[in-house]
């Protein structure tokens, strides 16, 4: 008995059942999974880099992120962000100071969100999952500036991707210690709870030392994967380069 009722009595909710929708969802991010490997396919290895679009070009913040993304232009990789503005724009920003390459996976919002003027090639997406599946595809690095829920939405899906070795391990950056100091007090709570392990504590780095930041790049992305300069590909698919 439950609250005076037998369970058998109970009656389950009913909601939309549309076979022809769910085929359709899943068509159309098929499609858009496709659209979106063929236009990123000749980017190279990516640094990500996640952060606030609502800091504008005279913060501290956007001013680091620009520094940040121009040193890690500089190793070889290309610099790929969501494309809109604030730090994301910082990030592009910094890496076409160095003549680097720069890159967006630009959403599609109900309030427009426009790619900003320093990327190279960007493509339009509906869904954030499918951007998070590109951003993961593509990246060596993670670095995490600070941000909003959708900055901490994609720190923490990598994190558990990297915690589950659903995907391979690669350096996890967070800038900004006094920025994080709570985020990273509450990541130290649930060690003490064993809700995490000591080893997923050592997943990411907390720094404000760029240069800390570009040894564990070359250490943990360049050395670990093997990644050489890149030689130019055959475009078997009509992808533009």
């Amino acid at each position: 008995m439950t609250d005076g009722m037998n369970e058998s009595e109970i009656i389950f909710l009913e909601g939309p059942q549309s076979r022809w929708k769910e085929l359709k969802f899943a068509f159309n991010t098929m499609l858009e999974l496709v659209r979106g490997f063929r236009a990123l396919h000749f980017i190279g290895p990516c640094i990500t880099v996640f952060g606030s679009a609502r800091f504008k070009e005279d913060h501290p913040y956007y001013e680091l992120t620009r520094k940040a993304s121009a040193r890690f232009a500089r190793l070889g990789f290309t610099i790929l962000t969501g494309g809109g503005p604030g730090l994301m724009e910082a990030a592009n920003r910094g890496s076409r100071d160095v003549s680097g390459r720069s890159v967006g996976c630009n959403i599609q919002l109900p309030v427009e969100q426009m790619p900003n003027p320093y990327l190279d090639k960007w493509v339009y997406l509906k869904h954030f999952f499918v951007r998070k599946v590109l951003l993961v595809k593509y990246s060596f690095a993670f670095v995490v500036m600070p941000g909003g829920f959708g900055t901490l939405d994609e720190y923490f899906e990598a994190l558990t991707l990297i915690q589950t070795r659903m995907i391979k391990d690669f350096p996890i950056i967070i800038f900004g210690r006094e920025y994080h100091k709570e985020l990273i007090e509450h990541i130290e709570m649930m060690e003490r709870n064993a809700t995490i392990t000591a080893r997923d504590r050592s997943l990411f780095l907390v720094t404000d030392d760029l240069e800390e930041a570009v040894a564990l790049i070359v250490e943990k992305s360049i050395k670990q994967h093997g990644l050489k300069p890149k030689t130019r590909p055959y475009s078997w698919l009509f992808e533009k380069r």
